[in-house]
């Protein structure tokens, strides 16, 4: 049956207005949700139990926010707070973001302990931090973070200059990890006394750090900004020197046979060591050993170490025609450094040198000789 004029123009009315409809559907936004103010609580709740001040229930935020970092804090000032807290504590119940689960409890707890106005020394900072510190740590005004705060309040009691001890708080000093604080409070001292740009304080950072991994007795006293300016420039050398090593290496070694410990293959003699008989002995407890060295970190240790040029011998190393061994001493808790020795594929002794490319004392031969007859190493008179 034909429809009417009006007819088609009803449907067609309708199509438009069932498409308009499916349009405003798809581009509105749905209703969201009402703030969660309980999971606020129990997050907030979790681990200080019975220590809150207020009741969780009585709470009625007047909040539209619905962020839950923004919610976290306000449920913390509810139920602990009975005094202000600066916001490097606050900061904590924002965000916990590349902080361990240990680091934060403590932020938490150092938080409800300074809300609650518990004594934050007895609970818990007095691990690192004098009664002096803590006071200057919570009386601290200014945009800190956590790190930068505390070390604000170790800084000061080693200056009265809040501008300097600021600088040295936003260096990679306040980066650096608590169980390392006592070193890292005489980096600091040494800053105070012999302050410089923060540009640089990071780059000696970096320096004094990497020599603290090396060696847990390293320390800075004795030490001026010059000496740790030209030290600092030498373990930058030592590093491209390592870096153009390990090229050469992964060279040599190929895509298909990688090492894990960045080490050549070296000679196949085993490593030596020998402990002369108490009659023998200079010291109590002396002993000798001659171990080879097949690592870039290694050579240029020795080099450093011993002033000489070893560490250019890597690409002979690495091709196998030489390898590189070192006597050491050690007696009394303490190693020393003797020779350096390089032998040829045939297992030959090319060189022999000590200090500053010395040649090697009676005493050091006669070790030496001993080694290369237990090892079958051929030496030259």
């Amino acid at each position: 049956m034909a429809r009417s004029m009006i007819q088609r123009r009803h449907e067609a009315e309708r199509e438009r207005t069932e498409a308009y409809d499916a349009t405003l559907r798809r581009v509105c936004a749905m209703p969201r949700p009402a703030p969660d103010f309980e999971r606020a609580l129990d997050e907030v709740r979790r681990g200080f139990a019975g220590v809150a001040i207020r009741d969780g229930a009585l709470w009625r935020p007047k909040l539209k926010t619905r962020d839950p970092a923004r919610l976290r804090l306000a449920a913390a000032r509810h139920l602990y707070a009975r005094y202000p807290v600066s916001a490097a504590l606050e900061a904590i119940w924002h965000d916990g973001s590349g902080l361990n689960a240990d680091e934060i409890a403590l932020r938490k707890a150092w938080y409800v302990a300074v809300a609650r106005g518990d004594s934050l020394y007895k609970a818990g900072a007095n691990a690192w931090l004098s009664r002096k510190e803590v006071h200057c740590f919570l009386n601290l005004s200014g945009d800190f973070t956590f790190e930068e705060a505390f070390w604000v309040a170790i800084i000061r009691s080693c200056t009265d200059d809040l501008g300097l001890a600021a600088r040295l708080a936003r260096t990679k000093i306040a980066r650096t990890p608590r169980a390392d604080l006592a070193f890292w409070r005489e980096v600091a001292r040494f800053f105070c006394a012999q302050p410089t740009s923060r540009e640089e304080v990071d780059d000696l950072c970096d320096y004094v750090g990497a020599m603290h991994r090396r060696d847990a007795a390293y320390s800075l006293k004795g030490r001026t900004l010059g000496s740790l300016r030209r030290q600092m420039s030498e373990w930058h050398r030592d590093i491209a020197a390592i870096e153009r090593i390990e090229a050469m290496r992964r060279r040599a070694a190929g895509r298909a046979s990688p090492t894990k410990d960045g080490a050549w293959d070296g000679s196949r003699l085993e490593d030596w060591e020998w402990q002369p008989s108490a009659k023998e002995a200079k010291a109590h407890g002396e002993r000798f050993f001659v171990r080879q060295l097949r690592t870039a970190e290694d050579l240029v240790a020795e080099s450093r170490a011993m002033h000489h040029c070893v560490s250019t011998y890597a690409a002979k190393c690495i091709a196998g025609n030489a390898s590189i061994w070192v006597l050491r001493r050690t007696a009394l808790g303490k190693i020393e450094r003797l020779l350096t020795i390089e032998l040829d594929a045939q297992n030959r002794a090319v060189q022999v040198r000590g200090f500053s490319n010395r040649v090697a004392l009676p005493d050091e031969r006669k070790v030496i000789e001993r080694w290369a007859k237990a090892r079958g190493v051929m030496l030259r008179n």
